[in-house]
């Protein structure tokens, strides 16, 4: 199966990155390489991207898509959360945008053999990065209800958790839960039936809570904003593109704390604390897809972009 990702706000993103034609780009959720086609459309000679993804299948694919540009792209397989050094050692301490789509790829999706879709039965995998040895399967029986109950509740955002977890386990010890199928069997008899008439499918967000664990989602994202900003030369733009509520208010908070970092109490005359700002949020609101786009694409209906300019 060829590696097939439409670009969610693909115009609305490099619009908002303001591409300077000479200018080192940082695309670091390559994927199938859209973002960074149209990145590449508008650099001169001089100009540079570079393609950051930890899943091999984007690697390649997106190494075929951009063979175009020649010299001009370089393409790393890593996770974004090892940006500073990834291109630390390739000579590059600084950038003039970056963009991160955090949405899983339609390839991802469609692709039984991944292990990320309860729409079809596969075995439990949904690594993003298949040089990981956990797996979804690991977290699925390995897991004590608890920790299950805490996963599903959090990542999941599911009023269900604790009857999905608790489900999980009782099925778990009669035999492991090996398959995607398998899994989504049991979620769909821990939720009642009315609910599942109304709210779509059933295992949508416990899928989406194993997947986030898995492959430390939040963690990462939390981890890495202040870096990325950091490595921005003035006027320089991150592009974010988020998938659900979660990610949005990671990605909310860093941008405002790195806008106005002041921790001095507000009845203070003057700030004292030292903390200067970084630069300024451009989305105020987030740009949403236009109604055309969530109907030529239903996966871009949650997509959320925020952008942010640095000093």
């Amino acid at each position: 199966m060829a590696f097939e990702h439409t670009s969610v706000l693909l115009g609305e993103t490099v619009d908002g990155l303001h591409v300077r034609p000479d200018g080192i780009y940082v695309d670091a959720t390559l994927g199938g390489g859209g973002h960074a086609y149209e990145v590449c459309r508008r650099l001169s000679d001089k100009g540079r991207l570079i393609g950051i993804d930890q899943d091999a299948d984007a690697v390649e694919a997106a190494g075929k898509r951009l063979e175009g540009f020649g010299e001009k792209v370089t393409i790393i397989r890593s996770n974004y959360r090892d940006m500073k050094p990834q291109l630390q050692r390739i000579g590059v301490d600084s950038v003039d945008g970056i963009i991160l789509d955090l949405g899983v790829s339609s390839y991802q999706l469609d692709t039984a053999e991944r292990g990320f879709s309860y729409r079809v039965d596969a075995p439990l995998d949904m690594r993003m990065d298949q040089r990981q040895k956990m797996t979804a399967r690991d977290i699925v029986n390995g897991y004590s209800e608890a920790e299950l109950y805490r996963v599903i509740r959090d990542y999941g955002e599911d009023r269900f958790a604790k009857n999905i977890a608790k489900h999980i386990v009782a099925e778990r010890e009669k035999a492991p839960i090996e398959t995607t199928g398998q899994l989504s069997e049991i979620i769909r008899h821990a939720i009642p039936m009315k609910i599942q008439k109304t709210s779509g499918h059933p295992s949508k967000r416990t899928f989406q809570a194993i997947r986030i664990e898995l492959n430390h989602e939040l963690e990462v994202l939390r981890d890495s904003l202040d870096g990325m900003i950091d490595m921005l030369r003035p006027g320089g733009r991150i592009c974010i593109i988020t998938f659900h509520s979660l990610e949005d208010r990671i990605v909310k908070s860093a941008f405002r704390k790195n806008e106005d970092p002041c921790i001095c109490p507000s009845d203070f005359p003057v700030c004292v604390c030292g903390k200067t700002s970084k630069g300024k949020v451009v989305t105020r609101k987030p740009i949403l897809p236009s109604e055309e786009e969530m109907e030529k694409n239903s996966r871009s209906k949650s997509a959320k972009l925020r952008i942010f300019e640095r000093a």
